[in-house]
């Protein structure tokens, strides 16, 4: 179902289902643009705290199906336990996400695959709260166990401490992880929420397109400022069309022509990867050398000033060298971690009893 043929996927409509006449507005509107694909709708909504709008609950799901039928739609909505499967599924919803709080929680996505069991609807799964690839992947591996094959990954990004300019921030490495275990699994972005503001979808969703990602999954709502949930990150149905059509779509591989420039390119890719790899051993060599001389002369592994020592030379030479200080700190935390963990081994072994 998730197919993505010369343009993205699209799935779009309201965080939330708030009367009949609102997602009929917006399902017309949508269709009418004819880039929808689908369309979403938050029937149940369970928030951080309570006493705040949760969904308007079971009655909206025929006012969901009603305004897809009128727009000729296939519909979508979150389903947290199998109740709401159940439900769903007799009131002829077409496709069921399964969100990022239960994704995080074994039991309830084998609550839902138990529920679904026999049917093979298309189910899209949300990444955990947490970046967690296991717990995606295991979600992914039980929706599967249920027997149905049309299944979508949605990447909405992870909950931080950090602050950032996103909601949630997207480690985009997290889903190319995902596409590595699962090749040829449909991987949509949804960049209301990655963003948290209509501001960033756009970059965000170029992002995704750049990443080669199935499609998008965009928070549209005919007044966004006066929506019940989620405000800041719906965009209108005029808005999101303006969107789609900034959105530039590359090509997987170039022209045929091109292709062996592509490729003498990415034979010196190689060549330097494996200088990188020598040296990396070469660096090793010498760290196991110095953890032996540590050992020798009762020295603690952790030297504080050389250590902070190397973090600025190394950084200043790769910022002068137009390498960014966070990518260069990255490497060299990964090298000291390795670095820590090998002088530990040596210093800590004993001989072996004759």
């Amino acid at each position: 179902m998730f197919k993505k043929t010369d343009k993205p996927y699209i799935i779009a409509g309201p965080c939330s289902v708030e009367s009949e006449q609102q997602i009929d507005y917006i399902a017309t509107a949508l269709a009418k643009d004819g880039n929808t694909n689908l369309l979403r709708g938050g029937i149940w909504k369970p928030r951080t705290r309570p006493n705040t709008f949760e969904g308007v609950g079971s009655v909206g799901l025929a006012w969901l199906v009603a305004a897809g039928k009128k727009a000729k739609l296939p519909t979508a909505t979150e389903v947290a336990n199998a109740k709401h499967v159940e439900e769903a599924l007799k009131a002829g919803i077409d496709v069921l996400w399964i969100g990022a709080r239960t994704t995080v929680n074994p039991f309830s996505v084998q609550e839902i695959a138990d529920a679904i069991q026999g049917t093979n609807i298309p189910i899209m799964i949300k990444n955990p709260i947490t970046p967690d690839l296991d717990l995606w992947v295991g979600a992914i591996e039980r929706i599967q166990g249920a027997g149905v094959t049309d299944i979508a990954a949605i990447h909405r990004g992870f909950s931080s401490y950090e602050k950032t300019k996103y909601r949630n921030v997207p480690n985009w490495g997290i889903p190319v992880g995902l596409m590595q275990a699962f090749p040829g699994l449909p991987i949509i972005c949804d960049p209301s929420h990655i963003g948290g503001t209509r501001e960033l979808i756009l970059p965000i969703s170029q992002k995704a397109m750049d990443m080669n990602m199935t499609g998008l999954m965009v928070e549209v709502h005919h007044e966004p400022n006066k929506a019940l949930s989620d405000a800041q990150q719906q965009v209108t149905p005029a808005n999101f069309k303006n969107i789609l059509e900034k959105i530039i779509i590359r090509e997987l591989t170039p022209n045929t022509g091109e292709n062996s420039i592509l490729e003498n390119l990415r034979g010196k890719i190689d060549e330097i990867d494996a200088d990188l790899l020598k040296n990396l051993i070469k660096r090793f060599e010498v760290i196991d050398a110095i953890g032996q001389f540590k050992k020798d002369n009762n020295m603690t592994i952790l030297q504080v000033d050389r250590w902070s020592e190397i973090l600025r030379t190394r950084t200043k030479f790769g910022l002068n060298n137009g390498l960014s200080e966070k990518f260069v700190e990255g490497i060299l935390k990964s090298i000291h971690k390795e670095s820590v963990a090998r002088q530990t081994k040596i210093l800590n072994k004993t001989k072996e009893i004759e």
